[in-house]
């Protein structure tokens, strides 16, 4: 039984209805056409070059991704940059791309709640502002929790503030860049916060109040694919569906 490109969108948009999206985010079809009967879909955090060539390589004719190819308005479509080059390869090669990014953030478990299942916690619920709030079932020492955060997410280098005199019991969570919560992770009275990115000057103030860890945006969101792919198999079992083998971190760490 085929599956249309279509079909693919409203599997994933029940989960996750683009309406849920942030104000300045482009998720949705990003190319491609609807009624195309899918041969194959990748699943991958980023849209490359690199991504390109193994969906061409596997005989997949659609890509899923999280983060969007099609964030920022394009004047020209010619070879000048990484986005042009992959619109070019994905139209060249007739593949469709579709992209799950803030509206998968926001909606009931999605992103966060994924992050969450990977570090065990339990009775995890939305905040106000973004992101989850969950519980250790048994509480944990600051050190050998982030020790455990570091060993999940493979995380070449953890930041983090002053390490928490107190025991970690709850857990506030927003993955990617989600530094805006870490207030409301406080007011919730979270032992410790986890997030993606964080910029310098937020890191002042809340020693003492809550344990921060920053892990990385790949780091944080990498377990995506497998929530677009828990998605895909329980609404259309009949999809071929692979996971990139490519890791799109463009960021490297001298160790």
């Amino acid at each position: 039984m085929s599956v249309k490109v279509r079909e693919v969108i409203d599997a994933l948009e029940h989960f996750a209805p683009l309406p849920l999206q942030e104000s300045y985010d482009n998720a949705g079809l990003q190319c491609g056409l609807t009624e195309t009967e899918v041969s194959g879909a990748l699943l991958c955090l980023d849209v490359t070059e690199d991504v390109l060539h193994e969906a061409v390589d596997l005989g997949c004719n659609m890509i899923v991704s999280h983060h969007p190819l099609l964030f920022r308005a394009l004047k020209c479509v010619s070879d000048a940059t990484d986005v042009e080059r992959c619109l070019r390869l994905a139209i060249q090669n007739d593949i469709a791309i579709y992209a799950a990014h803030t509206n998968l953030d926001n909606a009931e478990d999605g992103v966060n709640y994924m992050i969450a299942e990977k570090l065990g916690l339990i009775d995890v619920v939305p905040m106000q502002g973004g992101g989850v709030l969950g519980y250790l079932p048994v509480e944990e020492q600051a050190e050998f929790f982030l020790e455990r955060v570091k060993e999940t997410f493979r995380c070449s280098c953890l930041m983090h503030n002053e390490m928490l005199s107190r025991p970690i019991g709850s857990v506030a969570i927003c993955g990617g860049a989600g530094d805006f919560a870490i207030d409301e992770a406080v007011r919730q009275e979270a032992d410790a916060f986890l997030t993606g990115e964080m910029h310098y000057h937020r890191y002042f103030g809340y020693d003492d109040k809550i344990q921060i860890a920053v892990l990385g945006h790949y780091e944080s969101e990498q377990y995506t694919v497998e929530l677009l792919q828990r998605v895909l198999e329980e609404r259309l079992p009949e999809l071929s569906l692979y996971m990139t083998e490519i890791n799109t971190n463009p960021i490297k760490y001298l160790i």
